[in-house]
């Protein structure tokens, strides 16, 4: 899965389940600041992604996540360990 695709993914989640408006869904929207997604939020988030991966997602993978492109790189990241 590329990075826009992972993109286009998150923006789906953002925009059905937390009703973000898509205008501030862009790579550098800061999640809690930009998007006002909180701590639980983000948990929420990281569970919908979880079939993304077809396995559970570690919290350390996030920890430095601030971003939306940081969130995109991380599961990216991910994908690209379960390929190799």
């Amino acid at each position: 899965m590329t990075k826009q695709e992972l993109f286009e993914r998150l923006s789906t989640i953002l925009q059905e389940t937390f009703d973000t408006d898509p205008v501030k869904i862009v790579p550098e929207a800061r999640l809690y600041e930009d998007l006002d997604i909180d701590s639980i939020d983000a948990v929420d988030m990281i569970v919908r992604l979880r079939s993304l991966l077809g396995k559970r997602l570690q919290p350390d993978s996030f920890k430095s996540v601030r971003t939306l492109q940081d969130v995109i790189d991380a599961l990216h990241g991910l994908l690209e360990e379960q390929s190799a």
